[in-house]
């Protein structure tokens, strides 16, 4: 039996691009055991996923933790084949810890590397698959995602928002106040808005309650892997450019994503379970975006839906 090893780090954002590339190394190679090298946040997600026998922990040691670096080098050896998907400067090294062996990627040296110089200008989604293409993997049937647990019951009829972002990206954050006068105009419309986010984001969904005391409060109280099936049941969801959101337009739930000049959706958006683009907008600071132009946006969904991505 071969021993394949896939690297996936990163933020959620990028872990839930990575689900389509995950099932396609699984098809190609339907017989091996498949080891992930994750982080701690998303080791729970990666166990629950059916395409692992394995997932293993990176604990990021630093380059002068001389013991942290050999147990580090003992998990990434002793594989056939390396789907490298984080494809970072960190991760490229692992290719030599490993002892060099077949690597997807693009560390110097690898067997099968994603040489297209323009790489870094596309969108994960895209990049990956070329990634993949030119490892031989040229199916790429769409994720079962029927694994994620739906989550908490919920009201029939209710709104998913989220206020949060990376801390230290505050410019990718919407105003909360927004937020709120958002989440009136959804109750207002028979609609219960409900605030997801990480226990740390608790004062956000604090704040839009005091502007609509309809708004349940669910940050700090699901797990990563709930969101999805909250969200597929969700009549719409509106965030900003942050891991929860990808989550969301993975599951097919209508999404409207607010970007900054802080990132770039071309690069980073989060997609639907088919690639489609959520609706987008983005202006140079979303402080200046009013609460008019983002209802409005909800109010033509069924065409946003359709959107074909950023110019």
């Amino acid at each position: 039996m071969s021993r394949i090893l896939v690297i996936r780090l990163g933020a959620l954002g990028d872990f839930v691009q990575s689900l389509g590339p995950f099932s396609a190394i699984r098809a190609h190679h339907p017989d091996a055991r498949i080891t992930l090298l994750t982080t701690a946040p998303f080791a729970d997600l990666a166990r629950r996923a059916p395409w692992f026998d394995e997932v293993i922990i990176d604990a990021r040691p630093q380059w002068w933790n001389v013991p942290g670096i050999v147990r580090l080098r003992g998990r990434l050896r002793g594989f056939d084949f390396v789907y490298d998907l984080q494809t970072s400067v960190r991760s490229s090294r692992y290719f030599y810890l490993a002892g060099r062996p077949p690597w997807s990627g693009i560390a110097r040296g690898a067997s099968h590397p994603h040489a297209n110089p323009l790489r870094d200008l596309m969108h994960t989604r895209e990049r990956q698959r070329e990634q993949l293409e030119a490892a031989g993997i040229l199916s790429f049937p769409a994720p079962d995602l029927s694994w994620f647990p739906p989550g908490p019951d919920l009201p029939i009829a209710f709104a998913l928002l989220v206020p949060g972002a990376a801390l230290h990206r505050p410019k990718k954050r919407w105003p909360v106040e927004h937020y709120g006068a958002l989440a009136a105009m959804l109750a207002a419309r028979g609609m219960t808005p409900v605030v997801i986010g990480t226990a740390a984001e608790a004062p956000l969904a604090a704040a839009i309650a005091e502007i609509c005391p309809q708004a349940l409060d669910l940050t700090g109280r699901t797990e990563i892997s709930e969101i999805f099936g909250i969200a597929s049941r969700a009549a719409l969801a509106v965030g900003n450019d942050t891991g929860p959101m990808h989550l969301a337009a993975a599951s097919g739930c209508p999404c409207v994503v607010l970007f900054s000049a802080d990132s770039d959706p071309a690069l980073t958006s989060p997609r639907g379970p088919d690639g489609t683009w959520p609706a987008l907008l983005r202006v140079p600071d979303l402080a200046e975006l009013p609460v008019a132009e983002v209802a409005e946006l909800i109010c033509s969904l069924d065409g946003a839906k359709r959107n074909p991505g950023p110019a």
